[in-house]
């Protein structure tokens, strides 16, 4: 379960990104509270706004940045975002410490989750992109992928349970500042590794030409494209309850930030079991069943939630979302990065980002309006609906997925070129399009 651990470079990275991401969802948690605070009434709107601000521009800026990761060195891509991410953090402490109150507090809020969101779009791609250098052997990055989800979720159990401790004592505005300080570490972890310089192909061709040739690339294969369609269409369904966890918390269940931090930390919980499992397998074959089964413990999972009305059932219903959610994404990640190509990896984890977080906002937007009109209850309700669906439309084309992807397993060597003989495309050269394709389920 711990191979990539081998690696000196993935386990710097892996203690650097564990104290920075505990400050990171510290202050999640934290602006969405102090939107509660703050907005009163119109508090469902607001937290949609301010969650379509902080997402937003991972979805209209992802492939660009891509197509920059593919050109630059990705480390220090990583760290200039880490400091620019330290000093958005410091604003954030300002504003709740000492800064104005009322809507422009909140307009400031807002503000500054669309300068991390911007901040994001460079540093996802050139995150997922990273991975394969800091892992020697290729074999290992499923792994490295899947503990790198562990870490992720373990720190979105510890870092909203902090956070509602915290918020109880001394405020939001402390949860900023030690989501600040703790950008040093992971900052500090990258400076450390001992990375061996990898080839670049010379940036041939404007930016839109590299953008459509990545988009070409990315969705001219059927199954990859189904993922990230699905991917992209869970991350719209599933936002909703995210976004309005405040709501539940305080409104629907009588609670306060304790509650609201043992609601994130349960989803936290199942989002890191999910990931340990994706740890421990030794195969990506498979996975496709796996993504399916993923989606309708989600969808069950949020339409239970959206009818508890008892704290601990709630919290166990989130487990299971968070599991759900956990393993679809970080199932679909593992299968798009094992086959990219390394001239286009940057770009395809753009898009990737693109499914994952940009298309998310726009999930959370009218969740938030929707909360507004009919209540939580039926949106969430509607999401659990909208997520089996997808499920169920990607299981009905599993099998022609299959069959897209046996060649190149086989090209890959997953799976004996022996068992692929009886198809006509695996006993020939493969074509410079297929040498191209990416993984699918």
């Amino acid at each position: 379960m711990g191979r990539a651990f081998a690696n000196r470079n993935y386990r710097l990275f892996f203690l650097g990104q564990g104290v920075s991401l505990v400050g990171t969802w510290m202050t999640r948690l934290a602006t969405g509270w102090l939107i509660l605070r703050l907005a009163g009434a119109d508090a469902p709107w607001l937290l949609g706004v301010a969650s379509f601000a902080g997402l937003a521009p991972t979805f209209f800026l992802g492939p660009i940045a891509g197509v920059f990761v593919d050109r630059w060195d990705r480390r220090r891509v990583l760290v200039v975002t880490q400091v620019l991410a330290m000093f958005q953090s410091a604003a954030l402490a300002w504003v709740a410490f000492s800064g104005p109150s009322g809507p422009l507090a909140i307009a400031l809020v807002v503000a500054l989750s669309v300068a991390q969101g911007a901040i994001n779009a460079f540093d996802m791609p050139a995150r997922q992109s990273m991975m394969v250098e800091m892992v020697a052997r290729r074999e290992d990055l499923p792994n490295a992928i899947a503990l790198n989800s562990s870490l992720v979720n373990g720190a979105r159990l510890v870092g909203p349970a902090t956070a509602g401790v915290v918020i109880a004592a001394v405020g939001e505005a402390w949860c900023f500042a030690i989501d600040a300080v703790s950008y040093a570490a992971v900052v500090a972890a990258l400076l450390a590794m001992r990375l061996t310089p990898r080839p670049r192909a010379a940036a041939v061709g404007s930016v839109g030409r590299r953008l459509v040739e990545g988009f070409r690339y990315a969705f001219g294969f059927p199954p990859i494209r189904a993922l990230l369609l699905l991917l992209a269409l869970i991350s719209f369904a599933a936002m909703p309850q995210s976004v309005l966890m405040p709501v539940f918390a305080a409104r629907v269940l009588g609670g306060g930030p304790s509650t609201l931090g043992l609601l994130s930390a349960a989803q936290g919980l199942g989002a890191l079991a999910g990931a340990l499992y994706l740890a421990s397998r030794v195969s990506v074959l498979g996975l496709g069943r796996v993504i399916v089964a993923a989606a309708g413990v989600l969808g069950m999972g949020l339409i239970g939630f959206s009818q508890s009305g008892s704290v601990w059932l709630s919290a166990a219903l989130l487990t299971a979302t968070g599991a759900g959610m956990m393993v679809q994404m970080a199932a679909s990640n593992t299968l798009i990065q094992t086959m990219v190509d390394e001239d286009k990896r940057g770009r395809v984890m753009g898009f990737y980002g693109m499914a994952f977080q940009g298309v998310a906002p726009f999930g959370s937007l009218l969740g938030g309006w929707l909360a507004g009109l009919v209540g939580p209850r039926p949106v969430v309700f509607g999401s659990g609906l909208l997520v089996l669906a997808g499920g169920a439309a990607f299981a009905s084309q599993l099998p022609r997925l299959r069959r897209h992807a046996r060649p190149v397993y086989a090209r890959l060597g997953i799976i004996p070129v022996a068992a692929d003989a009886a198809a006509p495309v695996a006993v020939r050269p493969p074509s410079p399009r297929e040498m191209g394709e990416p993984v699918g389920p």
